[in-house]
């Protein structure tokens, strides 16, 4: 018997240490939020050596984050944006490598095909800036459009670009291989809420639990919850809009609506994109103009029949082979946009050691390996800061200028 209590005593102390350590443990680099952005930061800190905690409130690429969902475009266009050109470049190496070495294929070269009403110069400006990348592309005319693609109704469409290399990432299942492979770098994770009153703490902050969680830099990479956890400094230049998905079944025995028949797409002037059938989930469609500001706590997750109507039509206009064929899947997410589409990368401006990162919009998740290694240089001094993505560049307003 007094073997058995010593045992269970040692136990108990065993345990209370450890939890003291857990409670005082002191990293080199906290991450708070495990999305796209988030879980590549802390993979790229991790891989230098550095001793690196991710936290997320609820889980990698979560149903309610903006990396949530199961399918992203990876694309090259960007008008003449070279920077994203380039950096989308960049991910999709780090996309297949990452792919190659956990054996998770999650990337599927679907293709990405630009349609436009005519050749006028944002078009021009994509065609110098692929060439100038060195991407692989070919133009097609209305007459090759119709050839090679007869199930999607190509009226007033004049001019198309053909990515035949770039496609899809499956989303969320792409995070959680990031977050794994962070961990076996030798990153921590950890399901946790951080206190927003404590959230920008020069050197700890505290979860919704009590633990204190000690580190030379912060790094909140929280999506649309940035202006709720920082409402004094990005309440008013972060705008999270209410964007609606839907999966339509294509006909019975068709392969039509799916890879390699049908590409990703993208219709300029429309603003709308679509991915083919991928892993059987339906022929998939958005749009792409920001819809209302909302709350990411308290917004409905449920999809609006006005929007699924608006998309029925669409569907029905350019792809009529659907035209009857059911919606059986439809997801309601949101954006997280800056003022200009351009990302934010900066220092909290009264906290040296606090970073602030995000501001996806919308088109955001392709670029999480160049994001994370970004960041990881400007944590660590190699690199300037990006005026682009500077907090003083963000405005009260919105205007897009980035697709």
């Amino acid at each position: 018997m007094a073997e058995e209590r010593n045992s269970c005593v040692a136990a108990a102390i065993s345990k209370s240490w450890q939890l003291k350590m857990a409670l005082t443990k002191s990293y080199d680099v906290a991450v708070v939020g495990a999305g796209v952005f988030g879980a590549w930061t802390a993979w790229h800190l991790s891989k230098r050596g550095n001793r690196v905690l991710l936290l997320d409130a609820y889980g990698p690429a979560h149903a309610r984050a903006s990396s949530g969902g199961e399918s992203r475009i990876i694309r090259m266009g960007y008008g003449g944006d070279e920077l994203y050109t380039r950096w989308s470049q960049r991910s999709l190496v780090q996309w297949k490598e990452l792919f190659t070495a956990t054996c998770k294929p999650l990337f599927q070269e679907t293709g990405v095909l630009w349609l436009a009403h005519r050749h006028g110069p944002r078009e021009q400006l994509t065609v110098d800036t692929l060439q100038r990348c060195g991407v692989t592309f070919k133009i097609l005319d209305h007459a090759q459009l119709v050839a090679t693609y007869p199930q999607i109704n190509t009226e007033n469409v004049d001019f198309a670009i053909f990515e035949p290399h770039s496609g899809v990432l499956l989303a969320r299942r792409a995070v959680a291989a990031v977050v794994d492979n962070a961990v076996r770098h030798g990153a921590e994770y950890r399901t946790a809420e951080i206190a927003t009153e404590r959230a920008s703490a020069q050197g700890s902050v505290k979860t919704t639990t009590g633990e204190i969680i000690s580190a030379e830099y912060f790094v909140f990479a929280c999506g649309s919850w940035l202006g709720k956890i920082f409402p004094d400094v990005l309440a008013s230049r972060i705008f999270p809009t209410r964007q609606e998905v839907f999966f339509f079944a294509p006909p019975p025995g068709d392969s039509s609506f799916s890879a390699p028949a049908m590409p990703t797409w993208l219709f300029q002037e429309d603003q709308v994109y679509g991915m083919p059938d991928i892993e059987s989930r339906g022929f998939k469609i958005a749009f792409d103009h920001h819809g209302p500001i909302v709350d990411p706590d308290t917004q409905s997750r449920f999809a609006s029949p006005e929007a699924a109507e608006q998309a029925r039509d669409y569907v029905a206009r350019r792809f009529p082979a659907l035209r009857n064929s059911p919606i059986v899947e439809s997801r309601v997410c949101q954006y997280e946009n800056t003022s200009s589409g351009d990302f934010l990368v900066d220092r909290h401006p009264s906290r040296e050691n606090v970073w602030l990162v995000g501001g996806g919009s919308g088109h955001g998740f392709k670029h999480g390996p160049a994001m994370g290694e970004h960041v990881a240089d400007q944590i660590l001094g190699e690199l300037p800061v990006e005026p682009r993505f500077s907090l003083a560049s963000k405005e009260t307003s919105q205007r897009r200028a980035v697709y």
